[in-house]
């Protein structure tokens, strides 16, 4: 039997350790774990760095799997490349389902000034970027959030904060947590919700997130 292969893109800042808890067939599934490279300049566009991360994709016809900033750059990589199914989880699928405050943050270029230095310590950015909640939380997710280079991080904020597509991608499927904090569930329509799911429920509900996808891709 041919394996469907998969191929996962993590959130922003994170590593491929963001998938460890999934439970795929592995007898029916060829899973393939992206790491985010360092941007070309600030001045990259999201397009151009999609197409050098599709290089990355050695198969034909190929599953995408993006959490958070990496659903905004699978649906990117769809432009370029055929996929069996492109599956976002925690993201958003136009910009119309960013909440208020990155619309704001854009009209501002208030996101020019986030402290990135910050990220060196962990504790405040999880308070800064990711929320209150998660601050309890941050030693467990240290090892999660990986990527620490100044020049990615505004890179990435800058292309979430001021991603334009208004309408979604053909073919994709959105996985979405009824507590996300980061993306609002209320913004957010045309998704298979998972309750009580938080923005990193990649790590606290990947059992579920899995059975999703198995059903998805088997269906």
């Amino acid at each position: 039997m041919n394996k469907t292969p998969i191929y996962f893109v993590p959130g922003l800042a994170a590593g491929p350790e963001i998938f460890e808890h999934l439970e795929l067939d592995t007898n029916k599934y060829e899973l393939h774990f992206l790491k985010w490279f360092k941007p070309l300049a600030l001045e990259e566009s999201i397009t151009n760095y999609a197409m050098r991360l599709c290089d990355e994709i050695k198969d034909e016809n190929p599953v995408l799997v993006g959490v958070s900033f990496g659903g905004i750059m699978v649906q990117e990589m769809s432009k370029f490349i055929d996929t069996k199914k492109v599956i976002i989880i925690s993201s958003v699928k136009q910009n119309s389902e960013l909440p208020k405050r990155f619309h704001l943050a854009r009209f501002t270029k208030a996101y020019k000034f986030f402290p990135t230095k910050i990220v060196a310590n962990f504790e405040d950015y999880a308070k800064y970027f990711l929320g209150k909640s998660l601050k309890k939380r941050a030693k467990i997710y240290k090892k999660y959030l990986s990527i620490r280079s100044k020049t990615y991080l505004n890179w990435s904020i800058a292309k979430v904060v001021n991603w334009n597509q208004e309408k979604p991608s053909k073919n994709i499927i959105h996985i979405h947590g009824t507590k996300d904090q980061v993306f609002p569930i209320k913004n957010i329509s045309d998704c298979i919700e998972i309750k009580n799911g938080t923005h990193v429920m990649i790590l606290t509900k990947a059992k579920k997130i899995s059975k999703i996808i198995d059903d998805v891709l088997t269906c």
